[in-house]
């Protein structure tokens, strides 16, 4: 399997974090209050400055990123992958906090955001890695922890085949002194089938 493990260094912040601070082989994020990734649906707002920490992806790989979930309490607490073709059309998925519990969450933009949520109450405290991989015209992503395996979460459209990027992103939009820790940020060999669980890094 090849596996090209990313430098923190490497990325290019799509809009600044209020603090990122590499420890060891850690990245530690703090995302400045009220800056989100939504489109229009439902509340009627705009937001697209949230930080995310992005670089050139590939189609034919597939890009995977890990985080601690210690410090994931409050409501909308949230860290994951950003997917990002432009303005308008991207896609974030991780775990985010609602009614009190981890869930996992997918928000697909193409001018207007859906949302879709999946609770994992048993994953609290763990460490997450969600893993986004291109196959023909949708994104298959799916996330794991440590004690549990690869859980397929959402196939979305995303028939961009030029101009993506790709990277950890973290936001906080409804409360101050949220911190995440980063663990891993890797491309890696594209999922093979739908139904077939991609091996896990070692």
């Amino acid at each position: 399997m090849t596996i090209t493990r990313m430098n923190w260094e490497t990325g290019t912040w799509l809009n600044s974090p209020l603090s990122a601070k590499i420890e060891g082989s850690f990245l530690k994020v703090s995302p400045e209050i009220g800056k989100d990734f939504w489109k229009k649906t439902l509340y009627g707002f705009e937001h697209e400055d949230g930080p995310a920490l992005l670089t050139d992806w590939n189609n034919n790989t597939a890009v995977e990123v890990s985080f601690q979930l210690g410090s994931f309490t409050e409501l909308y607490d949230q860290a994951g992958i950003l997917l990002y073709h432009s303005s308008g059309q991207w896609i974030k998925t991780g775990i985010e906090i609602n009614d009190g519990i981890p869930q996992l969450s997918v928000v697909v933009t193409d001018g207007y955001s859906d949302w879709s949520l999946a609770p994992v109450p048993d994953w609290a405290g763990e460490e997450v890695t969600l893993r986004a991989s291109i196959m023909k015209d949708a994104v298959i992503i799916r996330a794991r922890t440590e004690h549990h395996g690869w859980r397929t979460v959402r196939v979305a459209r995303f028939p961009y085949v030029s101009g993506n990027q790709a990277g950890p992103y973290t936001c906080s939009p409804t409360r101050a002194g949220f911190e995440v820790i980063f663990t891993r940020w890797s491309f890696t060999e594209p999922d093979q089938d739908l139904h077939v669980d991609p091996p896990i890094e070692k």
